[in-house]
């Protein structure tokens, strides 16, 4: 029994989606095998741009590590973001808030 998975822009056997995904993984683990677990801050910003860094210590998305005169994070914590559609651009509605119904 051959399974079929059904994309919106096609149709291709679960098998060959398998092997897709495990290889782009692979690739993922190989390009980051040589990552220093963590990273000073301004490695950060050269790597990830400053503003991207910022705004996901801002939002909570990722914490430094502070250590006598440095500052460094986690290279994985900044990849997985890196890798993550981000909703930035969406403006979060705070519930305190009032709505403005348009007339």
């Amino acid at each position: 029994m051959n399974s079929l998975l059904e994309f919106s822009d096609r149709i291709i056997p679960y098998e060959e989606f398998a092997n897709d995904l495990a290889a782009r993984i692979a690739k993922l683990i190989e390009s980051d095998y040589h990552d220093p677990e963590y990273i000073s801050q301004n490695k950060a910003w050269q790597l990830f741009g400053r503003a991207n860094v910022e705004r996901w210590r801002k939002e909570g998305k990722i914490m430094p590590c502070k250590r006598p005169g440095k500052m460094e994070y986690k290279t994985a914590e900044l990849r997985l973001l890196q890798r993550t559609v981000q909703d930035y651009l969406v403006k979060k509605n705070n519930p305190t808030d009032e709505e403005e119904i348009p007339e």
